[in-house]
């Protein structure tokens, strides 16, 4: 068992110049938070010199590459500092997403079980949100189902994007899957790789989105990557062939996705 002495929070962020710095301030609050990375993704306002002035290390990405990019690059980031720091084992990472502003501080419940080894993975549980989303949950429900299938784990909110990984565990998930897949596909790997996760309440609010027309891509958008996820992970275990994971794709989102699903695997 490895105890841990310092924490990173990793912010992926793209055009939260409104909402970077009071993020920033409460994380760094967190018992355990020494390292504060953000990567801004492309933005097109002052959202990197703004992290930087609220003492954040800031990661800039020329053009928006996504979720999964961005965490990435922040983990490559926190593991050169642990380098030039000498440290023998790199930091946990604390993914934070940049709009929570004030109430991310109340994150700090996922961060004792991994410093002292109890869990490898630790996720938040958040409370019904103050402004309502326009989902009906098939997103939700579908990645419930999906994680179970394939590793016999019951997961509450498995789209969350708030927690708390091990280094090791962080290491065993990549390469992240592409889009609104990541938390999902991230699970599913620390979990198959024998790693072990734990969902823990945290009074966290953030943006969600509407029942207009935006809001219904977006959720369209999250189906078809949560879907990709799960197949792309399900057909090694089952020995399916391509066909049958592009029917399991269609059955769910619709769309023909032979191509991507073959590059994937």
């Amino acid at each position: 068992m490895t105890i841990h002495s310092g924490v990173a929070a990793v912010i992926p962020a793209k055009d939260e110049a409104e909402r970077i710095a009071a993020t920033i301030a409460s994380i760094q609050g967190v018992a355990g938070v020494d390292l504060v990375v953000v990567v801004d993704d492309g933005s097109t306002d002052d959202t990197a010199q703004i992290a930087a002035a609220a003492g954040a290390t800031v990661v800039r990405h020329d053009e928006n590459q996504g979720k999964a990019a961005a965490m990435t690059s922040g983990a490559r980031r926190v593991a050169q500092v642990d380098f030039v720091e000498g440290r023998a084992v790199g930091r946990p990472l604390l993914f934070v997403d940049a709009d929570l502003e004030g109430s991310a501080a109340n994150l700090a419940p996922l961060v004792p079980p991994i410093m002292i080894g109890q869990a490898d993975l630790t996720i938040a549980n958040l409370p019904r949100q103050h402004t309502p989303g326009g989902g009906r949950g098939r997103v939700v429900r579908l990645a419930q189902r999906g994680i179970f299938t394939i590793t016999g784990y019951r997961a509450v909110q498995p789209l969350s994007g708030q927690r708390c990984i091990t280094r090791e565990a962080f290491d065993a998930a990549l390469p992240l899957a592409r889009g609104w897949g990541v938390e999902v596909g991230m699970t599913v790997d620390v979990l198959a790789a024998g790693y072990r996760v734990s969902e823990i309440p945290c009074d966290v609010q953030h943006r969600v989105t509407g029942s207009d027309w935006r809001g219904k891509v977006h959720r369209a958008t999250q189906m078809r990557d949560v879907a990709l996820a799960l197949a792309a992970r399900e057909v090694p275990r089952a020995h399916k062939d391509v066909a049958a994971v592009a029917g399991w794709v269609w059955r769910r989102t619709g769309q023909p996705v032979v191509e991507r699903v073959r590059r994937r695997i």
